[in-house]
């Protein structure tokens, strides 16, 4: 076999298993939900975000010594073991009966997220720098994984616990994700080849850690940290997201949540082909900027409230002859009020008219009554603004489906500077980077508890990574800035002087 094709073979085969591991790893956002929502379990909001995120620490923090691992003896060896390790405590979660016991089992299969370290490098090893984006990018495609366990899992839940008339059969599933952990591994083991970077320059441990005193490398880590960890944190939060918000049940909510998950997958590819392209730098800009757009807009949660408005004053004092819905009569003054009737929505405009924009409508109230004495600019009718913002399905998903869109865009991106500034610390770089990435997967969730139980707003999620996303654009354009100024002044100068000159 010529190693073109064993090249292919290779990067077909990892992200196949990168497809497997990364959907056992989601598993717990389906799992959980379902669980609390069916009251096997009473778990609160902070609860399931422990859950949820808890495998992706362990997925997170092994994903340095994983890569070390994987430069030092090969993708293949490492990626058959990594998927066996983490199916023992996958068949383990199908015996846990309670939260501890479901958060040690979770803390073991999280192993499985290591699986893109791995893949990182073992897909360098086989390619050319000019066509390393596009492979890392097919490879990243594996992130469809999150949506296969988005879609599919509530479906064989359903299936196995017949409708939840035998809510206990729940346990079948990490069984069967177990089972699938294996023969992926088996089929890797013998269908993929055996290739290892180019060690010799490296004498020590340290050595290999070398790279991780550039800073570049951790700025590299906080892009990943949005744009893989908001990932994998909203493929799973979404779920009861779209539970508590909109009423779904799991399964829907399952679906709609692989309308974010499934896309941003897939177009890992397209974003290695456009980093390749047009540089990642240029990426990472459209990137940031349509993810700070879309979270700005999604910050607005639904909205039904009422408000103090325009009231009416009397321009003198007097006696109250007469009082109605429509006008307060003083002595002979007539003050007329908007009415209520037509200003409010009814149930049926709330839930199935599609209002994009927030509705705003007020009226005045009297408050005073016949036979009372006013003063001059007493109020006598108070103003009511009522503001209803639906937050519409169909809106909120566009959107999400953009974050979404952006983030795989931006995976692709983030991972091409990689083997451009340590094109012989694959392992190392990626790993560390993952870590960061896979932080932000556990971190997310279990922030999202926290900010959910002190505000009672589900979209502070949103706040969070506009803040996020805006940092990460800052900085990312201070250095390019910076590195300008270094390399090119004169042309820095021009632009500072075309800037003050406003022209």
């Amino acid at each position: 076999m010529s190693d073109k094709s064993k090249a292919i073979s290779v990067l077909t085969l990892n992200t196949l298993a990168f497809t497997v591991c990364f959907a056992c790893w989601m598993v717990n956002g389906v799992l959980v939900t379902f669980l609390v929502d069916n009251n096997v379990y009473a778990w609160d909001k902070v609860q399931m975000g422990w859950l949820i995120g808890i495998p992706v620490l362990t997925g997170s923090l092994f994903r340095l010594p994983v890569g070390i691992l994987t430069d030092k003896y090969g993708g293949r060896i490492v990626y058959t073991a990594v998927m066996l390790l983490s199916a023992l405590p996958m068949y383990l979660l199908s015996q846990a009966s309670s939260f501890w016991t479901f958060f040690t089992a979770s803390l073991g299969f999280g192993i499985a997220g290591t699986s893109f370290a791995v893949g990182i490098a073992y897909t360098s090893v086989w390619f050319k720098k000019e066509r390393q984006g596009t492979a890392l990018g097919i490879f990243g495609a594996g992130n469809a994984g999150a949506a296969l366990t988005s879609m599919g899992a509530p479906i064989i839940l359903r299936w196995l616990t017949d409708n939840g008339n035998n809510l206990d059969a729940w346990r079948a599933m990490p069984k069967l994700y177990a089972c699938g952990l294996v023969v992926m591994a088996l089929i890797f083991w013998f269908l993929t080849h055996t290739k290892i970077t180019d060690n010799s320059h490296i004498n020590s441990f340290m050595q290999r850690l070398e790279p991780l005193k550039h800073l570049r490398v951790w700025r590299f880590g906080i892009y990943y940290f949005l744009v893989f960890g908001g990932f994998v944190a909203l493929a799973q939060w979404l779920i009861p997201y779209y539970v508590n918000v909109y009423t779904m049940s799991v399964a829907s909510a399952g679906l709609m949540a692989a309308i974010f998950s499934l896309p941003s997958g897939l177009v890992r590819a397209l974003g290695g082909y456009l980093s390749d392209k047009w540089g990642a730098r240029r990426v990472m800009y459209i990137v940031l900027g349509c993810c700070l757009i879309c979270c700005v807009f999604l910050v607005v949660p639904r909205m039904d409230i009422e408000s103090p408005g325009k009231g009416i004053m009397s321009t003198r004092a007097g006696m109250v002859v007469s009082v109605t819905d429509y006008e307060v009569v003083v002595d002979s003054v007539r003050y007329e009020l908007k009415s209520i009737n037509g200003q409010t929505l009814t149930d049926e405009q709330r839930e199935k008219g599609t209002l994009v924009w927030p509705t705003s409508r007020w009226w005045q109230e009297p408050v005073v009554k016949a036979g009372d004495t006013v003063q001059k600019k007493q109020l006598l009718a108070r103003g009511v603004t009522h503001i209803y913002f639906q937050a519409n399905i169909w809106v909120f998903t566009g959107l999400v489906f953009v974050v979404g869109f952006m983030m795989g865009i931006g995976k692709a991106a983030v991972y091409k500077h990689i083997p451009d500034y340590f094109p012989r610390d694959v392992g190392v770089v990626g790993g560390i980077v993952g870590v960061l990435g896979g932080l932000g997967g556990f971190f997310c969730p279990i922030l999202f508890g926290y900010l959910l139980e002190g505000t009672g707003l589900w979209t502070t999620c949103w706040m969070f990574f506009a803040i996020l996303t805006g940092v990460c654009l800052w900085w990312m354009h201070a250095v390019i800035q910076r590195m300008l100024r270094k390399e090119m002044p004169e042309i820095a100068t021009q632009f500072e002087t075309v800037r003050k000159n406003g022209k």
